[in-house]
């Protein structure tokens, strides 16, 4: 007698079949290493001022709020979906704007950085003093979670700081990191050796064994942007007790409160105080507070967090890779030779 077969057998076979032949698309995916491009952005958008504050101030004048996040680094960062703007690019375009418009009477630097690239850190500081200079307009810093190191080192080009009490500063000095796995490797039998035209080329090879004349080359140099780093803590903030100038640039971090107890900050306070700082430098009673942004940002108030960095006209997503290699540097800074080893960068 025929028996119908239960329910689960018969559909165990298209189950199966289903399942060879989900397994053979992947398969072929994978090979063919397919991609999609998306077209995000046409292309860098104009920024353009956006008022956060006393949005009903019967004044024509302004106070421009500029942000500095993240890492400070003269290059592109990269984004989770590929290339971005370049941080200092973006930061001295927002202070020609301000510097050229006729309302703006000062500017805020809203910091939130552990710093980045000696280099790039005395840029942005070179460049914020030049404004200073040039426009007659008053600077002042205001310091969200952290600016330390780098962070701080731009922070001391303005003619105030002022800090949350509960902010992380200070981290005054210099980094650079090196790793050796040459022992680990040679345990696995595999050496290294490079050709090399003077004993110093290849310093801090990481696949060599380390040479200790060239940790002394690189100590100097070290030594030397520190000194930089120091000496214009002394000359930018005179109220710094000098019993206390080796403990406060001995690298250690400070909270707002114990950074205005030594005199590496002018004030306490967050964007509403540094606003009010910004005016009355400025020999004003009121001030619209804006911010740039370009077409597809949109800031309601002043802490709103915009891109670091905007996404570029071509995206290439990967369906079966997703390349991060880029951030695998230190910080997330990228590509390597876009970037010096030299830091003033606070590593937690």
């Amino acid at each position: 007698m025929n028996r119908t077969p239960p329910a689960r057998a018969t559909r165990s076979r298209p189950l199966a079949m289903l399942t060879g032949a989900t397994l053979a698309a992947c398969m072929w995916l994978a090979a063919c290493n397919p991609t999609i491009r998306i077209d995000l952005l046409p292309g860098p958008e104009a920024l353009e001022p956006v008022v956060v504050l006393e949005k009903e101030a019967s004044t024509s004048h302004r106070i421009a709020m500029i942000e500095l996040r993240g890492l400070l680094v003269d290059s592109v960062r990269p984004t989770l979906l590929g290339g971005g703007e370049n941080p200092v690019d973006r930061f001295i375009a927002q202070l020609t704007l301000a510097e050229e418009d006729p309302r703006v009477k000062a500017v805020i630097v809203r910091i939130s950085s552990p710093g980045g690239t000696v280099t790039s850190s005395h840029i942005l500081y070179t460049e914020l003093r030049a404004f200073r200079e040039r426009s007659g307009k008053p600077v002042v810093v205001s310091i969200g979670e952290v600016a330390a190191s780098g962070g701080y080192y731009v922070s001391l080009a303005a003619d105030q700081i002022i800090a949350e009490p509960t902010s992380i500063t200070g981290s005054i000095g210099v980094i650079v990191q090196t790793v050796n796995v040459s022992k680990g490797l040679s345990m696995i039998g595999i050496t290294s050796r490079s050709v090399v035209s003077g004993q110093n080329k290849d310093m801090a090879n990481p696949l060599e064994p380390v040479e200790e004349r060239h940790f002394a080359v690189l100590q100097e140099l070290v030594d030397g942007s520190y000194a930089r780093f120091k000496d214009l803590v002394v000359e930018r903030r005179p109220g710094l007790n000098p019993t206390n100038l080796d403990m406060a640039t001995d690298g250690r971090i400070f909270s707002g409160e114990a950074a205005h107890k030594l005199g590496l900050i002018d004030g306490l306070g967050g964007v509403r105080e540094a606003h009010a700082a910004a005016k009355s430098l400025a020999g004003i009673e009121a001030a619209q507070l804006v911010r740039y942004v370009t077409g597809g940002e949109t800031a309601r108030t002043p802490y709103a967090a915009l891109p670091s960095s905007t996404p570029s006209a071509e995206r290439e997503i990967n369906l079966f890779q997703l390349n991060l290699a880029g951030h695998a540097q230190l910080g997330g800074l990228g590509n390597p030779m876009e970037t010096s080893g030299i830091y003033y960068l606070w590593m937690p």
